[in-house]
């Protein structure tokens, strides 16, 4: 790894070890419920991160050799590890090489470089880690100084492998984030089932709006029982509007008569219902904007959803949000973070209402944008306006686990590289700098997402 120097590696050297607060993400609760050891090098490296076999795909490798999306037909792990180290080269330059450098070098402790002529022994290198208690999950979860770990579960799951891990003697924090998208959106194939199936788990009536309602701050509640401290939406257009008559425009969309309109305002209106309900119970809200879905239909039909084709699009916050703003965004304690995948948007749009709006936090680099250069650009673009304490931090919303520490790693080399910048460019002075990176590396994360200290 590139060693920092001169102020920002001293800046790095403050904060390089403080404890990981990793408030939104996606893996999997049972990791931890079950501590049992990782699978297979493949099945743990390769075949569930989307950024890698995208970029494979990309170069013309076939998804179902890397033994994804085609149940009953998996791969052999140790082939599907040989074809991506094959392949390595293809991400020089990419923030998945600087990740897995690190998960190889820093995490696994395996100094030997990753070829195809190395393929065979890296795997067995990986294999003999994995099976040592020292790699288990919750081994880990404590070797990498996790403070807390938000995964993102929908509203109909029954947490019950978070159940199990606070039943356990394990100290681990792990918590729960409200995804209700399935049940909000009607544009979601399995939106009415997932309607009815939230009534049976609630005992409510979802034939009503009101029951509906109802049943949604149920599933809220019991998800803030569990721990969790914030709702999470995937929107691809940002859109809210605010209907008199929701329960009539309800109906319509429950007998299967509802347009593609009605589907869009609703979602919009039922996106103010969970603000209100945010002021409520006090959820933290997080939006996640501008990503257009499984564009390639080819792969979507062979393989199913979410194989690496979800492409950014522009979006426009201001008019998306107004209607939400103006009912919610003066009142006290609702907090709303934003994550964008359109960069033009955070100077001329995130920034500016972060800087206005009490109730906005800007998310960090997200997806796509979550490298090296993202972060510089980011820190460029936002605080001129927003300054520092109307962002939220940094969170590393990945699937693999192993990665955290590199991806926390990357952030606190950016915070003190921009940091360093600042104080070069005499725009406060290097006691400043000490006090704004232990805030951008942990502080203001747990204070945007309440998790205490």
């Amino acid at each position: 790894m590139h060693e920092l120097t001169g102020a920002a590696g001293s800046l790095y050297d403050d904060i390089r070890d403080l404890p990981i607060v990793s408030p939104h993400g996606h893996c999997d609760p049972a990791w931890f419920a079950t501590d049992a050891a990782f699978p297979d090098p493949a099945a743990l490296l390769v075949v569930p991160d989307h950024y890698v076999f995208r970029m494979l795909y990309s170069q013309g490798v076939s998804l179902a050799d890397l033994g994804i999306g085609v149940p009953g037909q998996i791969a052999e792990p140790r082939g599907i590890f040989r074809l991506f180290a094959r392949h390595w080269h293809l991400f020089l330059g990419t923030p998945s090489h600087f990740w897995m450098r690190y998960v190889l070098t820093q995490t696994l402790g395996i100094n030997t470089k990753l070829s195809e002529a190395t393929a065979d022994r890296v795997y067995d290198q990986i294999a003999e880690k994995l099976a040592q208690p020292a790699f288990r999950p919750r081994a880990l979860f404590d070797r990498f100084g996790i403070e807390v770990l938000a995964t993102t579960d929908g509203a109909l799951d029954d947490l019950a492998h978070h159940q199990a891990i606070a039943d356990g003697d394990w100290s681990g924090r792990v918590i729960p984030t409200f995804r209700p998208d399935g049940v909000l959106d009607p544009a979601d194939p399995a939106f009415l089932r997932n309607v009815e199936t939230l009534g049976v788990l609630t005992g409510t009536d979802t034939g009503s709006f009101p029951g509906y309602l109802s049943a949604l701050r149920q599933r809220r509640a019991f998800f803030k029982a569990m721990g969790a401290t914030a709702t999470d939406h995937a929107i691809e257009e940002i859109h809210t509007e605010w209907l008199d008559d929701p329960d009539t425009m309800f109906q319509r969309l429950q007998r299967g008569t509802g347009s593609p309109a009605d589907a869009k305002a609703f979602y919009g209106h039922m996106l103010i219902e969970m603000a209100q309900m945010s002021v409520e119970d006090g959820l933290v809200m997080q939006i996640h904007g501008g990503s257009r879905r499984n564009t390639n239909h080819a792969v979507l039909e062979a393989f199913g959803r979410d194989k690496g084709a979800d492409i950014p699009i522009a979006v426009d916050w201001v008019r998306g949000l107004e209607a939400l703003l103006n009912r919610v965004g003066n009142t006290p304690d609702f907090t709303l973070l934003l994550f964008t995948l359109d960069e033009t948007t955070y100077a001329r749009e995130l920034a500016p209402m972060a800087g206005h709006w009490p109730c906005l936090r800007i998310g960090p680099p997200w997806w796509f944008h979550d490298s090296a250069a993202g972060i510089a650009r980011y820190f460029d673009q936002v605080v001129e306006t927003a300054g520092y304490h109307n962002l939220a931090g940094f969170n590393d919303d990945t699937r693999a686990f192993l990665s955290i520490p590199a991806r926390h790693d990357m952030w606190r080399r950016g915070v003190a590289l921009h940091l360093e910048q600042q104080v070069r460019r005499g725009v406060f002075d290097l006691s400043d700098a000490r006090t704004l990176a232990p805030l951008l590396a942990t502080d203001l994360a747990r204070k945007a997402y309440r998790l205490g200290s």
